[in-house]
């Protein structure tokens, strides 16, 4: 046999007994018969480089390291189920359903709700061609390097699929997997605590002793239990080293099928197949043609789900003939023929210990409950938002109250409740505090809203740097080379003072700061991150407009202004009366654009200028266009007529300038 057939078999038979192993569950052959074939493989594929194929069953090891991911438009928009939480929900929407389809009886598929993340998969004439996640349901990220790592997706299908199919799938890890994940880190831990113990009482030199308990506590930081399933696997799917997603044995499940050549007109049974073609589908999948048996489904699952090997949160109902599907059609956000049923959440009882107060980008003032570290759900829980002061005052929270902690979705934690017959009088209620935490500003609390706020956002650092962090992320500006820490960092050294410093930073910048001189050699670092800022100029607008961080105008909004008005010069002459005309623009995001210009007032002309000049931002002639909510501003925020009119002029002179 030639070295091109003998590949060829060895990709074959991998690909086949990796699909009896995690797909069909029956293996044939060994662990250590599948190692020394596929030790083979890559010996041959190393010897005969000119038969390399991208789909190889090598290639799960992975090894490609990208510097960002691709942002992808869905050929399917990827929409999010409504969620129901009771039986009489879930009855009104059998009833809806049959009376939008003008039908007594209908057929309902039942699934389970894997607690992951979702990914869209495309082959063309049975390879893997692209990988897709969510992203907001219109883009996601191309993860497909990432995706062949993950050795229950195929690579390339079986029998008769069609040329060109689209599935849907999520990506999670099994508890077991976790759970070794997190005891070995546990392990590490030890064994590293073990060794710096051995050492720090040797060494005497002070300097020598500080760096190496420095090392230590970085190290250790890195090697904290991760927190969930679900956060594990979505941050695994958004490793830029392929050869790291590799190491963390994700799995996924595919429960939604697109194409042009579906074999059946029945949901059920074309993910059936999708099982001969080589996909892992749901190990619980039944078609009922009764409400009530969907629900009896629903409890059986539910007193059954802790036995489970992987996370679930709930069921997927869907009207299972396709034709139907199509009938009921969606609604902006959601298919009208499906619904999610949520379990209950898992809670826990814990200690309340302390309550620390968050500052966000816009000032916005977050009381954060502090416990007894806590288990619920397999995951530690030692902190919980709070809200706002109407939230603690509706708990009557007190600092050793015993409280109930659930995690919302099975991911977020929340206080719920508080056992009162544990109290005694050394409690001390929990006061909301009338001062911003960090710059000591008074808050304010706008009026018919929830939360406080420091109107401080030139002078409050936490804002300030949430700001930035804000205006680099992925969606935004994508600087992802400067992190966290740096930008604190340039902050305390008086080198940036806001966002448009981002854009005068050198080099040269760099060369005083911790971490950046000379014996750190990390040049590199430095010119990566001035490379990355340089890059960004490049952004879409909408990337801009959301990366500035204007209150309510998040990805979405603005997508829409983007997409409305088609260009720049079209949105910068639009009247108020055309703004508003765009969906999800209001009242609401016009008043919080006049508010953060309110809030700029103190700013230097020469730097707004040269923010604004920079990414030919439209935020100022949209103030122009909207100045008649000023008279709104005077009730609302005690604003006088001289600053209104020096606003006016602000703004004028500011564009005129240009």
């Amino acid at each position: 046999m030639s070295a091109k057939a003998r590949i060829q078999y060895l990709r074959d038979v991998l690909n086949h007994h990796n699909y009896l192993y995690y797909v069909l569950d029956s293996p044939q052959i060994s662990d250590i018969d599948f190692d020394q074939l596929m030790l083979e493989l890559v010996t041959l594929e190393n010897n005969n480089p000119s038969y390399n194929d991208p789909l190889s069953p090598t290639k799960r090891v992975g090894g490609s390291v990208i510097s960002t991911f691709q942002s992808v438009k869905h050929k399917y928009p990827m929409l999010s189920l409504d969620n129901t939480y009771t039986e009489t929900d879930l009855n009104k929407f059998d009833q809806k359903i049959k009376k939008l389809l003008n039908k007594n009886i209908l057929n309902y598929s039942c699934e389970l709700k894997y607690d992951g993340v979702a990914v869209s998969v495309v082959y063309q004439n049975g390879k893997l061609f692209q990988a897709i996640t969510r992203g907001d349901g219109v883009f996601g990220d191309d993860v497909t390097e990432n995706i062949k790592t993950i050795k229950s997706i195929p690579l390339k299908l079986f029998g008769d699929y069609p040329d060109l199919l689209e599935i849907r799938g999520e990506i999670f890890i099994a508890k077991k997997e976790f759970e070794n994940i997190n005891f070995n880190r546990l392990k590490k831990k030890e064994k590293l605590t073990k060794t710096y113990n051995s050492q720090i009482d040797l060494i005497e030199n002070l300097d020598e002793k500080n760096k190496i308990q420095k090392k230590y506590f970085a190290e250790i930081k890195k090697l904290e239990p991760y927190s969930n399933p679900r956060n594990f696997a979505s941050g695994s799917l958004k490793l830029l080293d392929s050869s790291k997603v590799a190491r963390r044995n994700l799995d996924c499940i595919f429960y939604a099928i697109y194409s042009n050549k579906l074999p059946f007109n029945n949901h059920a049974k074309n993910l059936k197949k999708a099982k001969d073609w080589g996909f892992q589908i749901p190990k619980k999948l039944i078609v009922v043609d009764d409400i009530k048996h969907v629900l009896n489904f629903i409890h059986e699952t539910e007193s059954s789900r802790d036995k489970l090997p992987f996370e679930i949160d709930g069921i997927v109902i869907k009207v299972n003939n396709l034709n139907d599907q199509k009938i009921l059609g969606n609604t902006a956000k959601s298919p009208r023929w499906a619904i999610s049923f949520k379990f209950k959440a898992y809670q826990s009882y814990t200690v309340l210990e302390d309550v620390k107060y968050q500052i966000g980008r816009t000032g916005s003032i977050t009381p954060v409950a502090c416990f007894q570290p806590v288990s619920v759900a397999g995951s530690i829980i030692k902190r919980a938002s709070l809200h706002n002061e109407s939230f603690i005052k509706k708990l009557d929270l007190k600092i050793g109250d015993r409280v109930l902690i659930e995690k919302g979705g099975d991911v977020i934690p929340k206080v719920v409740a508080v056992d009162k017959s544990q109290r005694n009088l050394l409690f001390q209620s929990v006061q909301f505090i009338t001062h911003c935490p960090s710059c000591k500003s008074k808050l304010v609390k706008p009026i018919n809203e929830a939360n406080h706020y420091c109107l401080n956002i030139n002078h409050c650092l936490p804002q300030k740097i949430n700001q930035v962090e804000h205006f680099i992320a992925r969606d935004a500006m994508n600087i992802s080379s400067l992190g966290t820490k740096t930008i604190k960092l340039l902050f305390e050294n008086s080198i940036i003072d806001g966002i448009s410093d981002l854009y005068q930073l050198k080099i040269d910048s760099f060369s005083n700061l911790r971490g950046f001189g000379i014996e750190s050699n990390s040049f590199k670092k430095a010119e990566n991150i001035i490379n990355a800022i340089e890059k960004s100029k490049s952004q879409t607008f909408e990337k801009v407009l959301f990366g500035i961080g204007i209150r309510y105008v998040g990805k979405t909004v603005a997508k829409k202004l983007v997409h409305s008005f088609g260009s720049i010069d079209n949105l910068l002459s639009a009247s108020k009366a055309r703004l508003l005309e765009v969906d999800e623009i209001g009242e609401k995001i016009a008043d919080s654009l006049i508010l953060l210009i309110l809030n700029l007032l103190n700013l230097s002309n020469n730097k707004l200028k040269i923010f604004f000049t920079k990414h030919k931002v439209i935020i100022l002639r949209v103030f122009l266009i909207t100045i008649d909510f000023l008279q709104n501003l005077l009730s609302k925020y005690n604003e006088d007529h001289v600053k209104c009119q020096v606003l006016l002029t602000f703004i004028v002179d500011l564009i005129s300038s240009k």
